[in-house]
Order: C-alpha cells, then structure tokens, then sequence
C-alpha cells in the first residue's frame, strides 16, 4: 500500500485528489461524502479532538463537542457504511480508532475523551454483532500515545518525552503503527475478526 505522503497527498488538508473535506457531526456531509464516494469497501473512522479539561473544568458545551466528534461522528458515518453493506450484501470492514485510555481512564483531565474512546470500543463490539450475519466486520484499534500534533498539544514536549521513557518499548507510537493494524483488520488475513479491541500502545497497558 502506497503512502498518501508519496503522493503528495495530505489527509490533514483539503487539497489533493480523492480528498473530500467533512464535518463528521453533520448528517448530511456526511451522507453527501459516501454518496461521492461511490462503493465503500472499508470505512475507517479516525475523526477524533480532544480537550484538556477535567470534571471541574469542563463545561457542558466543551464535554458535548468532545462527544460530538468522537462518539456522533463515528456512529454516522459507521451507520452509512453499514447501510451501504447491506444494499449490496458483499460484506465490508469498519475499523474505529478508539483509545487506551477507553480501557483505562485517561492520565490527566481529558474526560470527554476518555469517556468517548470507551464509547467506541462499545461502539464497535455490538455493530459487531450487528454486522456479522452481513458478512461485515467491525474492530476497534486503541493506540497508546502517538507522536501526533495532537498529542503534543495535549501533554507538551516535556510530557511526551517523559511518557515515552515510562513505556517498556521505550518509545511512543507513530501513525504508521496504527495504520498497519488498521490495514491488518481490513485484509482478508483479519477477516475472522470481529468485535476485537486491538491494544497498540507499546506496552503501555498489557490486559
């Protein structure tokens, strides 16, 4: 599989050719990216934002737009996939990004996200159950801390070295880890898989 980067693809912009810009909380951008699209075999949902708040400093408006993107704008677009599935009745894979702090809790604040990442691994095992007399199947990967611009904004530069010198691996994870497994649960080799959380976070949390 060829990196997008190779192409001169980014898929952080909305330049470059088969890139469709997409607000994940909106029905019908969403509706209107999939018809676009035509046949969608595998459908990834990676669409995720966080806020630095804990309990006390969270408002109703931050929590909500947390869960709006992690949570809502998975289920829409996982719904339109699944929808597609059974028109076509070929079977299909989803694969959501859902996190280790879904198992865990996260380390400091976050709480919208952590309660969101555990939303998707429950997400995904019961559109699981509801897609696998439909020959599709549905996963969630849970990356540990990846060297992303995200994560630096959310723990800063100090923080991250300091998490990658705690992991066994010693080192945190990078976009590449995740999209391998992403494009193992969606080859024919990840095809008796379904229902699965697959932990990819360097030993970060062995369950």
């Amino acid at each position: 599989m060829e990196a997008a980067g190779a192409r001169g693809v980014r898929a952080d912009t909305v330049a470059g050719p088969g890139v469709m810009p997409c607000d994940v909380t909106d029905e019908r951008q969403v509706r209107s990216v999939f018809d676009a699209a035509g046949r969608v075999d595998i459908l990834v949902c990676a669409a995720g934002i966080t806020r630095a708040e804990d309990v006390f400093q969270a408002s109703l408006d931050s929590f909500d737009a947390v869960l709006r993107v992690n949570v809502t704008g998975t289920f829409l677009c996982a719904k339109r996939a699944m929808e597609g599935f059974r028109e076509r009745g070929t079977g299909g894979r989803i694969i959501l990004l859902g996190s280790v702090v879904g198992h865990q809790g996260a380390l400091k604040g976050h709480l919208g996200y952590a309660a969101s990442k555990g939303a998707v691994h429950a997400m995904a095992k019961t559109l699981a159950r509801t897609g696998a007399p439909l020959g599709v199947t549905v996963n969630a990967v849970a990356p540990g801390v990846v060297e992303t611009a995200m994560s630096a904004a959310a723990h800063g530069r100090f923080g991250i070295d300091a998490l990658a010198a705690q992991m066994p691996m010693g080192r945190l994870q990078q976009v590449e880890d995740i999209a391998a497994a992403c494009v193992f649960l969606a080859s024919e080799a990840g095809g008796s898989i379904t229902g699965a959380v697959l932990d990819v976070n360097g030993g970060m949390l062995m369950r």
